[in-house]
């Protein structure tokens, strides 16, 4: 089986898991989303990590897509630590930046490519997505008419 777990400071992964129900359909129950909220401490953290290992019961040979707010940032780390410790690093890609395009093309892939074509798709349509919207003139004009 392959998972999308999406890991952040805050409510960030949280928000992002709830957004990818709305086009995901029942590709959403493969994806988990862990966030290290205000005011916990990394140990906190851990013990989260270690709790939702312990309930999945996940396989050895499932493979995972994990998806941060922040490279080093301190969830990522600690989920890492924890993680390595199950022995899941075999069959596990890291993608840090995450943006919904990024966690929408990771999900919708999970059963449809392999790992590396996966990836690279998804950091394809989470750069794509990083741009400034460009407001038509023509907005502009209209405001003058009122």
């Amino acid at each position: 089986m392959k998972y999308l777990i999406l890991v952040s400071h805050g409510q960030f992964a949280e928000g992002v898991k709830t957004s990818l129900e709305m086009f995901a359909g029942d590709a959403i129950e493969q994806c988990f989303a862990l966030c290290l909220h205000n005011g916990d401490s990394a140990e906190d953290f851990s013990n989260k990590v270690k709790d939702f290992l312990q309930k999945k019961e996940f396989k050895k040979e499932d493979e995972f897509v994990i998806i941060a707010d922040i490279i080093g940032g301190s969830p990522l780390t600690t989920f890492l630590d924890v993680f390595s410790e199950h022995s899941y690093f075999a069959n596990t890609v890291v993608i840090g930046g995450m943006n919904f395009p990024m966690a929408l093309t990771a999900l919708v892939s999970l059963d449809t490519m392999p790992k590396e074509e996966l990836i690279k798709s998804a950091l394809s349509e989470g750069e794509k997505a990083i741009k400034q919207y460009e407001i038509p003139q023509s907005s502009f004009d209209d405001e003058d008419d009122i």
